[in-house]
């Protein structure tokens, strides 16, 4: 069995248009990034001399004080927002990265599959055992990979859980201090 030049061509081929699903994939990611870091600074700017400006014109000391505590709750709920958008943005860029390297392996897996039939049908007799094992190891290293991708997503999710109740907890935190 020889490998033809057009069998060649098409698994660089598909090689890549995986890499390329993978640099837009990474591109996406970090142009969100990019555009929620921006807004952050951009409105972290804003406030600060919105604030200022607030503060400059305190009468005295005490609604200087009471000043400095109501700007806190906002900035402390910004920063959430801003942890929060930046976590979701990863999220959604592993989410992307896991089904590429997905495809790839279901294509590998295939390919592989069709390859061990193709020799298996021109070997000699007797070596079905080892096609057999072969297919065996290949089976086992599935069922491994999707166990390890079941995890994987358990612990994505457990993450995204705690993430959330430390959210609401710093929240409530801060709610307390401003009640307090």
């Amino acid at each position: 069995m020889y490998v033809t030049p057009e069998q060649i061509q098409s698994a660089n081929k598909a090689n890549v248009e995986a890499l390329l699903a993978l640099a837009n994939a990474q591109f996406a990611a970090f142009e969100k990034l990019a555009n929620i870091s921006a807004g952050a600074v951009k409105g972290a700017f804003e406030d600060s001399i919105a604030n200022t400006r607030a503060l400059l014109g305190a009468k005295d000391v005490q609604e200087f004080v009471s000043l400095q505590n109501a700007f806190a709750q906002p900035a402390i709920e910004k920063a959430i927002a801003y942890s929060k958008s930046m976590y979701e943005v990863a999220t959604e860029a592993n989410a992307e990265l896991t089904k590429v390297a997905e495809r790839r392996v279901a294509e590998w897996n295939e390919g592989f599959v069709t390859l061990l039939d193709k020799v298996s049908k021109n070997a000699p007799a007797g070596s079905d055992v080892a096609v057999a094992a072969l297919k065996s190891i290949l089976a086992a290293g599935n069922s491994a990979y999707d166990s390890y991708t079941k995890v994987a997503k358990q612990a994505t999710e457990i993450a995204e859980a705690n993430v959330a109740a430390a959210s609401e907890t710093v929240k409530g935190f801060a709610k307390a201090k401003k009640a307090a």
